[in-house]
């Protein structure tokens, strides 16, 4: 069994000032939502989030983005967010933007133990400077190192006492291989079940990557609504 918290407190109480941190989730979709406002009430600050985008300015990561506790964002979007363009224009955050694939790709092999790899996105642009570019078959493609963190912050659907997961359609997204590439992974799930309701087919995230599960109820926001 992995430890099942009873607060969103002692989930983040081991995030200290300074830690980087993998957060799940696309745009509003699948974002560990209770753990963000966890660490915003601790105050945690100077940290390194990535994430494929930084929320809205009133929700998600946005709300860390407000309270000034990121020091660098990396990601791959970032259009839904009028503070994020603010800090930035104003030299308050470092930015690294990422080709979305390549993003997905470099969080993956970091979860996989593999160091490095090439891939084509981003040749001849800025993307490529300070890069190594090789050729292979008469193709060129950038060398781009995979990435870890501190800590993964994912969200789920549904979650047995042993740490498996099962994520909701689209909210599957980025939170499988961020699951996988924290050195402390915690999971907020709808519902805990126990071992054995899940079934094994159905499983995303098997247990060996998650250390800590933690129930919470999610407010599924819309990003941007859209009406007739």
């Amino acid at each position: 069994m992995k430890p099942i918290l009873e607060t969103f407190e002692e989930a983040v109480r081991e995030v200290q000032d300074g830690a980087t941190i993998l957060v799940g989730g696309f745009g509003l979709v699948g974002i560990p939502e209770n753990l963000i406002l966890a660490l915003k009430e601790k105050g945690t600050k100077d940290l390194t989030v990535i994430s494929n985008n930084c929320g809205v300015d009133d929700w998600g990561l946005g709300l860390l983005l407000k309270n000034k506790q990121i020091k660098k964002m990396i990601g791959s979007y970032v259009g839904e967010n009028k503070e994020f363009e603010r800090q930035v224009l104003s030299g308050e955050l470092e930015v690294e933007l990422i080709p979305q694939g390549t993003l997905a790709e470099r969080i993956r092999a970091g979860g996989a133990g593999i160091p490095a790899f090439y891939t084509p996105a981003g040749v001849g642009t800025p993307i490529a400077e300070g890069k190594e570019v090789r050729s292979f078959n008469g193709k060129e493609y950038l060398l781009e190192e995979a990435i870890q963190a501190d800590f993964s912050f994912v969200r789920a659907l549904k979650g047995d006492i042993m740490g498996n997961l099962v994520y909701n359609k689209t909210a599957r997204n980025f939170n499988p291989m961020i699951a996988a590439a924290g050195k402390v992974t915690v999971a907020e799930v709808e519902e805990l079940v126990d071992i054995g309701e899940l079934e094994p087919d159905q499983i995303h995230t098997p247990s060996i990557y998650v250390q800590k599960v933690i129930i919470g109820e999610q407010q599924k926001k819309i990003e941007r609504l859209t009406t007739r």
